[in-house]
């Protein structure tokens, strides 16, 4: 009897030790996924080189006290060349002895960019809002700016030059000085209003191309084309 007691307690603590066991057990964690790469690529914005810019008809302030006046640009127009005239220039004489691409027919004289290039003329309007002439800023004040870079304005022939199918005359000529500064008389009828050309890569996109004006030494305007 004593060896049954003996094996059966020995059962009981082996199937006590089993159940320990079990209950002490834990599930085998989940494993861990390999990190993945993002396939996806980040895509750059550039911010606009002159945030906030004017559009054609919004008009910027410039001059102080009762001499002041505003400026804007009008419109814009993109030629890959144009044709002039003028009385100074087309005597018979010239006419005759006129030579190169350049040359003069029929009275009218073709100017042509150079290659892959065209004639960009932004048309400015310029107010005198106050009571004694204002100084109108010189057209060397005036700038295009497009892919980060600056062009300058190129000279029609002389005051009395017309290019063919453009209204009124060249913005330095209207202000009486011929590429430099001059003044604007008060008064809506004596309003400024003419046209600087500018030589420009014909591919040039107008949505990305910016007219700066310096109009006097605080006050800058800056339009978008379009």
């Amino acid at each position: 009897m004593r060896w049954s007691f003996g094996i059966i307690a020995a059962g009981i603590l082996v199937i006590a030790l089993l159940c320990a066991g079990c209950a002490n057990s834990q599930p085998a964690p989940a494993p861990t996924p390999a990190p993945t790469e993002s396939t996806a690529t980040a895509v750059p914005t550039t911010a606009p080189p002159f945030p906030g810019a004017l559009t054609p008809g919004e008009y910027v302030s410039f001059g102080a006290g009762d001499m002041h006046g505003n400026a804007t640009v009008v419109r814009y127009a993109i030629r890959p060349n144009y044709t002039w005239t003028s009385p100074s220039f087309n005597s018979a004489a010239e006419q005759k002895s006129a030579t190169g691409p350049g040359g003069v027919v029929n009275g009218y004289n073709t100017e042509t960019p150079k290659a892959g290039d065209a004639f960009l003329f932004v048309y400015l309007k310029l107010v005198n809002t106050g009571s004694k002439a204002v100084y109108a800023p010189s057209p060397s004040q005036y700038i295009v700016y497009a892919d980060g870079v600056r062009y300058n304005y190129t000279s029609v022939h002389g005051p009395d030059a017309v290019v063919d199918g453009v209204a009124g005359g060249q913005y330095d000529y209207q202000i009486g000085k011929g590429g430099v500064g001059g003044y604007i008389q008060p008064g809506a009828s004596n309003a400024v209003n003419g046209y600087l050309i500018y030589e420009v890569p014909g591919s040039i996109d107008p949505a990305d191309t910016y007219f700066i004006a310096d109009l006097d030494s605080v006050n800058r305007g800056v339009w978008k084309l379009s």
